[in-house]
């Protein structure tokens, strides 16, 4: 089902994703590529007004995904406990990234908000509201060093 995202800030991607766990196993020959758990679907929300990365309950299931905590999360209606899962592999337009999930409301796409977006090193252009490349058609990371100054009290 195709989700009708038209607000602003919202763009309908395709995205892959991969239990970890399972992607660690095939590293570690136990179990065989064609037996990862993995998804795609067609209709993910990429929403800049949220944080991370949201699953409906019935697809972190089909992903074998496990809780691994809880985590106060600020919503529409307030602040609000959100149970937190296993890590996956996120790919959206060949570009992949590691992310934690939470668990969203049944009735909802998968929303990919600005934490894993960053990551993919996309941005949402405003005008036709599409993903473009942060830094053109190669993801590029930032690796700035804080540079600080210990002074000693003489």
């Amino acid at each position: 089902m195709k989700s009708k995202a038209k607000k602003i800030g919202c763009v309908v991607v395709v995205a892959k994703i991969e239990n970890l766990g399972d992607l660690y196993g095939v590293r570690r020959n136990y179990i065989e590529p064609a037996d990862v758990r993995r998804i795609e679907v067609d209709d993910a929300i990429v929403d800049t007004e949220t944080t991370g990365l949201g699953i409906p309950r019935n697809l972190l299931e089909q992903l074998g995904l496990r809780q691994s905590g809880k985590r106060t999360v600020r919503g529409t209606n307030g602040p609000v406990t959100e149970t937190i899962f296993d890590a996956v592999r996120l790919t959206v337009q060949g570009r992949d990234c590691t992310m934690e999930t939470t668990e969203i409301a049944a009735n909802n796409p998968v929303s990919i908000g600005r934490i894993p977006l960053a990551l993919l090193d996309f941005l949402v252009e405003p005008r036709t509201q599409k993903l473009i490349g942060a830094h053109g058609d190669q993801p590029l990371f930032d690796h700035f060093r804080c540079e600080t100054q210990l002074t000693t009290n003489n």
